[in-house]
């Protein structure tokens, strides 16, 4: 039930050795080659290709991982892949000219062991839009591949449908467009859209104090409304970052009444209700409590009576509790260490921010209603896709269980939803009628990316062209003409604003450049002009901003989207042996219920916990804090008394910020 798009790890940084030379292998279409690789191998193969070709390739990691690199007849960069570690690594890409593609296999972390490569489809780039989705999913249209189902709609019904590899492993049924999938937090627009009717009834106010309906809730001096739990500008902590701070287990059971207890024992709202934005599944678990509550009826009843019943949502189901039977359902599947698929269970007493299985063509109904209104009429509509605003005066991207933008010049309402393995993004461009529905039961999807190429293959007509590139430089950039001394006035360590305490530290030996990612290994980089630096390991950049004094003070990391960072001026922190063993001790969170006990180790702190295990802390750049290796414990703030000892610190995690453990015991 993550936000869409939500960010990845920051920085996947991949240890390189030095390539050995070899002259490339060449390789033709269907051909199975099979080779070793040393820690300093990188073997290569040439592809003769023709332009405006469509190119499907595997390795298989029999025994390394490998990283994939293809290179275009001019030498740039065409794809780069390293998703797994063992097993099917599956790439492909487009060819826009004509000439010897470079495929370079290569060891991750000077890894050694066996693969095979297989370029097995070499075809001409489809031109119509199913052949376009068609190409779009063919690594997961295989046998033994956890797979889904891509639709378009249009006027409230499914014109097109095809689904692609597995619903269930275990017993080799394929996905087909009825089958029924978790949508994760795709779900939450039905919620919201429950109390938007309830409002309309007079059962609730969505202006109203939520403790009027939930009223073993806190009074933080502060009003919380129905609208900030829909808006996600409530305050509330994110009941799944508070978990993973108690130590808490996959396997482990969680029941929906738990998160009203974390909240009622949270002792401080994280920012006044209505002043920020904080993506939160808390909010959308109460709003669900408040529908049974007020209505005397269980959430997923009143939602099968009054919204998925009139609708003829038939084949839709809110999911309540571990183990509950859904006919006709695929389970979520996450890829293993060792190439194979796992069983991936379901977030527990996720309803109401998440939960609902559905089809495609349930979905496509669901759009229909927001088209013609005949559920709500034209007014709930209208409440559903209003977009929030904060006391500061500025709009949100995101209205009720749902964010409104525009795609390429068309209005857009959409929502992405992620449970522990499966994948889902609706999405509706109200101007045409139409939408895309894309689900999936595969842990390494990417819906929202997906739904957007099926949106402009289907609807190009009727989109904005795509913004023309920046113009081109005079001639091309030669890396050999970058002055090593211009980068002094980027070396330095900036601090990733979306995720306080993580930094990049870049750095020069002479003529050669690197960064390191906090706690992570250091690689160099390369320049690609004159502020422009990239990784040659993983996709990823970094872009260097002067101000308008000539000074650089910010960058930004491109990788999986683009992550602002701010220059650190101050040196970097670091504990001596007896500042550690100042943070050594037993510390209790009554907020979570739970205990770590720090020690030194070696030189480094560790949080030890009888569930998680030991944690690493990696001193961060200001004195006091630290980093985690782990989402339990990610940023860590020690706080000291007037005498200078310590006396507990502060976790946050994302979502969740500022959850206090006591030192007792010294």
């Amino acid at each position: 039930m993550r936000a869409p798009r939500l960010l990845a790890p920051l920085l996947l940084l991949a240890l390189a050795g030095a390539a050995a030379a070899q002259a490339p292998t060449p390789l033709t279409p269907g051909q199975t080659v099979a080779d070793s690789l040393d820690a300093d191998d990188t073997h290569a193969y040439t592809v003769a290709l023709d332009a405006g070709q469509f190119v499907y390739a595997e390795a298989d990691q029999q025994s390394v991982d490998v990283v994939i690199t293809v290179l275009g007849p001019d030498g740039a960069q065409v794809k780069r892949v390293d998703a797994s570690a063992r097993g099917p690594e599956p790439f492909q890409f487009a060819t826009d000219a004509a000439g010897a593609y470079r495929i370079e296999v290569a060891p991750f972390e000077r890894q050694t062991g066996r693969y095979a490569l297989v370029v097995s489809r070499v075809e001409p780039l489809a031109t119509t839009p199913e052949g376009k989705v068609e190409q779009l999913v063919a690594a997961y249209d295989r046998p033994g591949t956890p797979g889904g189902v891509v639709a378009v709609v249009r006027d409230g019904a499914v014109a097109y449908a095809h689904a692609f590899g597995m619903a269930d492993l275990t017993h080799a049924v394929p996905f087909t467009p009825e089958t029924r999938t978790n949508i994760g937090s795709t779900s939450k627009q039905f919620t919201a859209f429950a109390l938007v009717l309830l409002d309309q009834q007079g059962l609730v106010d969505l202006d109203a104090d939520v403790r009027a309906y939930i009223p073993e809730l806190p009074d933080f001096g502060e009003t919380v409304t129905l609208r900030h739990l829909l808006t996600h500008t409530s305050g509330y902590r994110e009941f799944l970052n508070l978990l993973a701070i108690g130590g808490m287990q996959p396997e482990d059971q969680f029941s929906h009444d738990r998160i009203v207890d974390l909240v009622a024992r949270q002792p401080a709202l994280q920012n006044a209700p209505g002043a920020e934005w904080n993506y939160n599944n808390t909010g959308y678990a109460l709003a669900a409590e408040v529908v049974a509550r007020v209505t005397g009826t269980p959430f997923d009843d009143w939602m099968d009576e009054h919204v998925f019943g009139p609708l003829g949502m038939d084949d839709t189901v809110v999911k309540t509790t571990r183990g509950q039977v859904i006919e006709g359902s695929a389970p979520g599947y996450a890829p293993t260490e060792e190439g194979a698929w796992r069983f991936a269970q379901d977030l527990d007493a996720a309803y109401g921010a998440g939960g609902i299985y559905t089809t495609a063509g349930d979905l496509a109904r669901w759009l229909g209603n927001l088209a013609d209104a005949r559920l709500g009429g034209p007014e709930a509509v209208a409440v559903l896709t209003e977009r929030g605003v904060l006391t500061s005066g500025d709009t949100l991207a995101y209205a009720l269980g749902l964010f409104v933008d525009e795609h390429r010049g068309l209005r857009r309402v959409y929502h992405g939803g992620a449970d522990t393995a499966h994948r889902a993004q609706l999405a509706y461009y109200p101007t045409l009628d139409a939408g895309v529905v894309v689900l999936s039961n595969n842990a390494t999807f990417d819906a929202g990316g997906t739904a957007e190429a099926v949106a402009e293959a289907f609807f190009a007509e009727h989109m904005a062209p795509e913004e023309a590139p920046a113009a081109e430089a005079p001639g091309p950039f030669d890396p050999a003409d970058f002055d090593p001394e211009t980068f002094d006035d980027y070396a330095g360590r900036y601090e990733l604003e979306e995720a306080p305490g993580f930094v990049l530290t870049f750095s020069r030996d002479a003529g050669r450049f690197f960064t390191q990612a906090t706690g992570q290994p250091q690689l160099e980089i390369f320049p690609t002009s004159d502020s422009t630096f990239a990784l040659r390991v993983v996709e990823a950049s970094v872009t260097f901003h002067r101000d308008a004094d000539g000074v650089v003070r910010r960058a930004t990391l491109h990788q999986n989207g683009d992550h602002p960072a701010l220059r650190l001026e101050a040196e970097a922190w670091a504990p001596t042996a007896e500042d550690l063993a100042a943070y050594a001790g037993r510390y209790f969170s009554e907020e979570v219920e739970t205990l770590y006990t720090l020690a030194v180790e070696d030189g480094k702190l560790v949080a030890r916990h009888r569930r998680l295990g030991d944690v690493t802390l990696t001193p961060a750049p200001q004195p006091d804090q630290f980093t985690g290796d782990g989402i339990a414990l990610l940023n860590v703030a020690f706080e000291r008394d007037d005498a200078g000892a310590v006396t507990g610190f502060r976790v946050s995690n994302g979502r969740t910020r500022g959850v206090l453990f006591e030192r007792f015991g010294r």
